[in-house]
């Protein structure tokens, strides 16, 4: 009953093809992606979209809304890159582009271009029905930013009666596995510099100071919840001089638990050790938490609506040019046995599974704490392909993954108007999220914090 709204989306493919590749020509780290935001808001601008920029003191995100009143949906796009991973673009071997860093490893610029192309599918249904509205969120920063937490604090969410998204996977699947609460942490110390060999007792080491904390946090690992994470990078080790004593230095940390109270509680555990590592040494250290990620709330009424949306919808049949690049990719990875004895690309879509322990996290939880949420995966790149790896990036402008961007688009878009249709479904969500979520949102980022942008290239 939705192929009409739905057949928008194969009607306008070419501009949303054509908007994902350019995402890919000019990818764009977090907190920078200028290029993405205005392309993606220009576009719906001219569709009839009313579109509001620089949201959350983030100059890179917005919203696009069509129609007025309730219900009133939400869709996510992503639209960062990652630092590091540059990579031709449909390329069965590692071959990075000279002249350019960053890469879409983790498939944001499909993520963007079926978002849009969902919208466009939505706005077509209102403009008929004349039912409700819908918002399309320009989310930047996903990678590590964090873009939607602010999003969330500020309470942009609090109107939507449901947000729906996808994101690209090697499955076609609802996502029913967790994602853990953290605590994005970054601790600066401070010493005294000296001649290492000449005068070393006047030195402070600010860099003895990181690698007892390092120690510290690795002893660490032995008295805490199996189900926790703790990662680290050194930003700055002081210097390259071994004669000097390094009077600065600087670490990041990652602190993952099941849920926000975990995550803070264990966070202030390693603080103790930063500031033990700061006594040890006699040097200064200062705390500074970049940003944190709630853990997820599912609900199963979406869940259903979502999974019952992508059952309806069939699949692209690859080619056999696809099929052929598809096996060559995986000649490149470490297949395990199971994903050996499936087919090269997803060709079915998977019932919901019961959720299995998971170390990765998401702002999408932050989302998910303010309004009902669903998420789905979809199989853009084939089996046992690694995400932030080149195989990723060389995939996400590949033709099968385009392909099933439109088809996330149509399963985002006919979850939405399911949802339309059936006013308690989008009741039973709200029962279910509010009795999920009666701890209360507890936002990582306090009231008054701005994220840090970088300057306008």
């Amino acid at each position: 009953m939705y192929e009409k709204y739905l057949g928008v989306i194969d009607s306008r493919a070419d501009l949303f093809c054509g908007v994902s590749d350019a995402l890919w020509d000019h990818p764009e780290a977090a907190y920078k992606e200028y290029f993405a935001s205005d392309l993606i808001t220009k576009t719906l601008e001219e569709n009839g979209f009313t579109v509001v920029r620089g949201l959350s003191d983030i100059p890179t995100s917005f919203t696009a809304t069509y129609g007025s009143g309730k219900p009133h949906f939400g869709i996510l796009a992503e639209y960062d890159a990652l630092e590091g991973m540059s990579q031709v673009g449909e390329s069965t071997k590692r071959e990075s582009i000279p002249g350019k860093d960053c890469g879409h490893g983790c498939g944001h610029n499909l993520f963007a271009g079926g978002s849009l192309a969902a919208a466009f599918a939505v706005k077509a249904y209102i403009e008929e029905t004349g039912r409700g509205s819908v918002t399309l969120f320009g989310c930047p920063a996903e990678e590590g930013g964090g873009g939607k937490i602010y999003m969330a604090r500020d309470g942009l969410f609090a109107d939507i009666d449901s947000v729906v998204s996808w994101h690209p996977e090697r499955m076609n699947m609802v996502r029913t596995r967790p994602a853990l609460a953290t605590r994005h942490v970054e601790y600066s110390f401070v010493g005294t510099a000296s001649h290492a060999g000449a005068n070393p007792q006047a030195g402070r080491s600010a860099l003895d100071a990181v690698e007892l904390m390092n120690v510290g946090a690795n002893f660490l690992r032995e008295h805490m919840d199996l189900s926790c994470r703790i990662h680290y990078a050194i930003l700055d080790a002081g210097g390259d001089a071994p004669n000097m004593v390094q009077s600065h230095a600087k670490v990041l940390y990652y602190v993952r638990a099941t849920d926000s109270v975990s995550a803070q509680a264990l966070t202030e555990r390693v603080n103790k050790i930063a500031q033990g590592a700061a006594l040890m040494t006699e040097t200064e250290v200062s705390i500074n938490v970049l940003s944190g990620y709630a853990n997820l709330i599912t609900i199963p009424t979406l869940q259903a609506t979502a999974n019952e949306a992508m059952h309806d919808i069939p699949l692209p049949v690859p080619t056999e040019e696809e099929l052929a690049f598809a096996a060559e990719i995986q000649k490149t990875i470490e297949l395990s046995e199971e994903d050996r004895a499936k087919p090269m690309l997803a060709d079915t879509v998977l019932d919901p599974v019961p959720p299995k322990p998971h170390g990765g996290s998401t702002d999408t939880a932050d989302v998910s704490w303010c309004t009902p949420t669903v998420q789905m995966h979809v199989a853009n790149w084939a089996v046992g392909t690694p995400g932030h790896s080149w195989q990723s990036v060389s995939q996400s402008k590949w033709s099968f993954a385009k392909r099933m961007m439109l088809w996330a688009g149509k399963a985002v878009a006919g979850t939405i108007m399911r949802l339309m249709e059936n006013p308690e479904l989008v009741e039973a969500a709200k029962r279910e999220h509010a009795e999920k979520t009666k701890a209360g949102y507890m936002c990582a980022i306090p009231a008054g914090a701005k994220p840090n942008i970088p300057p306008r290239p």
